[in-house]
């Protein structure tokens, strides 16, 4: 084996049932932990990121979505279907105008420390 595939090998063949017994009584279950995925694989698409960071900045409608980031509207339409069923976007209507805005400030942090995260 290269170093490289020898460095994330444990070279020991001891089990610490000690550490073992408590990482599983703080792991979340297979349904929270799937449930985790499919949240951030909806963060998993620049699109939708972009159109999250609007949102924490504005409370908007499609118009100004689709403006803001020169995409068409059925474009940014379908993307908020998807941080809808998410739960990560809301919206309410306003006369004729629906406004979307993010679901929670947990969305806002998630947003903000994903990008302090790849500015380090």
């Amino acid at each position: 084996m290269e170093y490289e595939e020898m460095k994330d090998a444990c070279p020991c063949q001891e089990v610490h049932t000690d550490l073992l017994d408590r990482v599983r009584a703080e792991m979340p279950d297979e349904t929270s932990l799937y449930e985790a995925a499919e949240l951030f694989r909806l963060f998993g698409d620049s699109t939708r990121i972009r159109i999250l960071s609007v949102l924490s900045c504005a409370e908007v409608c499609v118009c100004d979505l689709s403006q803001t980031l020169n995409m068409t509207p059925s474009a940014i339409s379908h993307q908020l279907k998807l941080l809808r069923q998410g739960k990560l976007v809301k919206c309410r209507r306003e006369g004729k105008s629906i406004f979307y805005s993010l679901a929670d400030d947990h969305v806002r942090t998630i947003i903000r420390q994903g990008l302090e995260h790849v500015e380090e």
